[in-house]
């Protein structure tokens, strides 16, 4: 069911574009999770045998050193030549709330783009490296899976959103998570660095019934996210890992 929206999105593409369009699912390995056996456990296998499309770990492909400055700051990243040299990138997030930046939403999920594994070395830094990725690997359409979302419980929403601006999608998204955009660093600053505007106009439905029926994290999740964001930040995490 989770993958609902995406095979969706890959038989739209083949409509609009070529039925012979090549199209590649791709993710990279973190600290805590190994794409062989994300790809299997969360259906992607299946699904790259049934639509014919490839998985594409981006730890393991073929990369080119690349600089960028967010702020006063240099950032140097490998990037996957298959997203730099790709005809047309789409990033397919969820939404969801997430230690450190409050929320994950379209700017976020690039993070995942990022080929070297131990992500957790960036946490002192997230905002500024998630504003970098961006900057450095600009996405084309980001298209938001809120068919099923998870909050405090999973919920069937029934939403997909789309926008050629990830400051603006994200900026929505935390509404429908219970957040002032202004409030989140990376979205301010991603917006500073002119990766978008957390000013919006909406088409289509109502997204007011959206947002009521979004599960907030109830009162000991938050104590759990609370108690880990101090573990990170004492310097505890990297004996969790």
């Amino acid at each position: 069911m989770l993958l609902l929206g995406l095979v969706a999105l890959i038989n739209l593409l083949r409509e609009e574009i070529s039925t012979n369009v090549e199209i590649s699912i791709v993710e990279s390995d973190a600290s805590a999770m190994k794409c062989k056996y994300a790809f299997k456990y969360l259906g992607y296998e299946r699904l790259a045998k049934d639509y014919d499309v490839s998985l594409v770990n981006l730890t393991k492909a073929k990369a080119e050193k690349a600089t960028v400055k967010v702020k006063d700051k240099i950032f140097e990243f490998s990037i996957p030549k298959i997203v730099r040299n790709a005809d047309l990138r789409v990033n397919v997030p969820k939404m969801k709330y997430m230690n450190f930046t409050k929320i994950s939403c379209a700017l976020k999920n690039i993070y995942g783009c990022n080929p070297y594994p131990k992500k957790f070395e960036y946490h002192s830094r997230l905002n500024e490296v998630i504003v970098a990725l961006n900057k450095i690997m600009p996405f084309n359409l980001h298209v938001l899976d809120g068919l099923t979302v998870c909050g405090s419980k999973t919920v069937r929403l029934g939403l997909v959103m789309a926008s050629q601006d990830p400051v603006a999608i994200d900026a929505l998204a935390a509404k429908f998570l219970g957040f002032y955009s202004k409030a989140i660093t990376h979205i301010k600053l991603a917006e500073k660095e002119g990766l978008g505007k957390t000013s919006f106009i909406t088409r289509g439905a109502n997204l007011d019934n959206f947002k009521k029926r979004f599960p907030r994290k109830r009162l000991s999740e938050k104590a759990i996210t609370f108690g880990y964001e101090v573990a990170c930040r004492l310097g505890l995490d990297k004996r969790l890992i």
